[in-house]
């Protein structure tokens, strides 16, 4: 662990979190958006204890993913789509509680918080079982091929967590509007996935056989 990474890992938690706070917030024209502090609870509380066993544990891990910047033309425009997704969403949401125009009910938001800390359980799984994940495309030296765990299961276990993780959010902000945007994000994660495979059935050494013998991408008999 370095100084520098830690200052970085403290700076860009901060960031994340004043902004989201703010797309909510502010549209929400209150603090008193419950649902809004929920979803904000538990998507920073576990980040933050995530990053400190990260920066304790696997400092080379945390430092791939604060590292955000895609050199691959196709994944930086995912990347943009994405945060439009997010902002849109979250926007909405806000809006959606200051003109109360329809709450989902709180079983729903229940059910939303539980699918949400389930994809995160799945999501640092993920991280645990492979050491070479960072934000960004790309292949380190003596990478190999992880084919074992979730992984042999499906080729992308993280972008499986994070599609439960993101489709979950509106449900927790109890805004059905939300929900419809972030429907956007499985097409733009097949989108992520195309272009990634390609870059690593070329780059990656044995990574052809690894899609012969775990056929599904992202679903388990489905994709």
């Amino acid at each position: 662990m370095t100084l520098k990474l830690f200052i970085s890992a403290i700076l860009k938690f901060l960031l994340g979190a004043v902004l989201v706070g703010a797309l909510i917030f502010l549209p929400a024209g209150s603090l008193n958006y419950y649902y809004g502090w929920l979803l904000m609870g538990i998507l920073f509380i576990p980040m933050f204890l995530a990053g400190i066993v990260m920066m304790v544990k696997n400092p080379s891990l945390l430092s791939s993913r604060l590292n955000a910047k895609e050199k691959l033309k196709e994944q930086s425009m995912v990347v943009k789509l994405s945060g439009l997704m997010f902002i849109c969403g979250f926007i909405v949401a806000g809006l959606n509680f200051r003109f109360k125009w329809y709450s989902l009910p709180l079983p729903i938001v229940i059910i939303g918080c539980v699918l949400f800390l389930i994809a995160y359980i799945l999501y640092a799984i993920v991280l645990k079982q492979n050491t070479y994940l960072s934000r960004t495309i790309k292949v380190v030296d003596n990478q190999k091929v992880i084919d074992t765990g979730l992984y042999g299961i499906v080729r992308h276990p993280m972008y499986f967590s994070t599609v439960i993780l993101f489709l979950s959010m509106p449900l927790v902000l109890g805004s059905v509007f939300s929900l419809i945007i972030f429907l956007l994000y499985p097409f733009i994660i097949a989108f992520r996935i195309k272009s990634e495979e390609k870059f690593l059935l070329k780059e990656l050494n044995g990574y052809e056989e690894y899609t012969k013998k775990v056929k599904y991408r992202l679903i388990p008999f489905i994709w």
